[in-house]
């Protein structure tokens, strides 16, 4: 089998078994082009005949394009599921890539935001511009439910339940999940879908969307990480934030205030609770601080 072939059928095997999204399609079948674009220059080699070393010396090569560990790590994981899928499709019988080693990630907390640094990011909007009422309900819906930004731009308008305070996520996979939301953010909803969407005439298909651009279609993630970006720039922030940014904030400030990680897990939708896990030491510093302070040892003698 070829690789043009192979990738192909790869595809597929994404799309209709796995059900991912067409981003996380769009990245397996970019890091499986490059193993294949890597091999067929050094080598003229097909799928099947691929082995352990030719893996080595392409991760090997990787690692002198100066790629951050993070990237390195996703294209391993992208070649490992590649020739899983090989294997299902007993096109090959052993797997090269089992002995495959991934970089070693630091377990490093992404940077968030302070609840006065969101305050501060949307009292600079100024709501007297057109869609200046949406952009700081987008702002709130981020923080308020931890939505990854393709949930938002996707979010329909009969996916808030106002009486029940939940939002209808539907995630990675076309998994769904309900998460609660806030009073103020349902006011912010219900307040742009009566005025600034009601003056909207939505596009053929986007008629369910709740967040619309002033053509009528739904936003785009470059947009949003542009008002972001430009948010930041005038409440004065100097971190590198980006939406994602809103969703770190969001589980952090969870986490700090005691929420425990499987519902943190289920609230962001992942499915491992290993993604999670990377807020654990902020777990640790509270079960430490209540030690220090509620412990009869840690407690002042008079």
């Amino acid at each position: 089998m070829d690789w043009k072939s192979a990738i192909n059928g790869f595809q597929q095997y994404l799309q209709l078994e796995k059900g991912l999204s067409d981003n996380s399609i769009k990245a397996y079948i970019r890091d499986t082009k490059k193993l294949s674009n890597f091999l067929q220059t050094a080598q003229s080699t097909t799928p099947e005949n691929v082995v352990y070393e030719d893996l080595s010396n392409f991760v090997s090569h990787l690692s002198k394009m100066k790629l951050s560990p993070y990237s390195r790590a996703r294209i391993v994981s992208g070649v490992r599921a590649f020739f899983n899928y090989l294997i299902l499709e007993k096109i090959i019988t052993q797997n090269p890539a089992d002995l495959l080693e991934s970089p070693r990630l630091g377990r490093k907390l992404p940077d968030f935001l302070s609840v006065e640094e969101i305050d501060t990011m949307i009292l600079v909007i100024d709501q007297s511009l057109a869609n200046g009422h949406r952009n700081k309900t987008i702002l709130e819906v981020l923080y308020s439910c931890g939505l990854r930004v393709s949930e938002l731009i996707n979010l329909e308008i009969f996916d808030v339940f106002h009486d029940d305070h939940l939002v209808k996520v539907t995630g990675k996979g076309n998994k769904q999940r309900l998460v609660p939301i806030d009073n103020h953010s349902l006011k912010l909803i219900k307040m742009y879908v009566n005025t600034e969407r009601e003056h909207t005439k939505p596009k053929k298909g986007e008629e369910s969307i709740l967040f619309l651009n002033r053509f009528g279609k739904r936003l785009s993630r470059v947009y949003i990480f542009k008002l972001i970006k430009t948010l930041a720039l005038k409440a004065g922030i100097k971190k590198n934030i980006s939406p994602h940014t809103f969703r770190h904030s969001f589980a952090t400030h969870l986490v700090e205030n005691g929420a425990d990680l499987r519902s943190v897990q289920e609230m962001l939708g992942h499915e491992s609770i290993t993604t999670t896990e990377i807020y654990t030491h902020l777990q640790q510093k509270s079960l430490r601080d209540a030690i220090l302070q509620f412990h009869p040892r840690n407690k002042k003698k008079n």
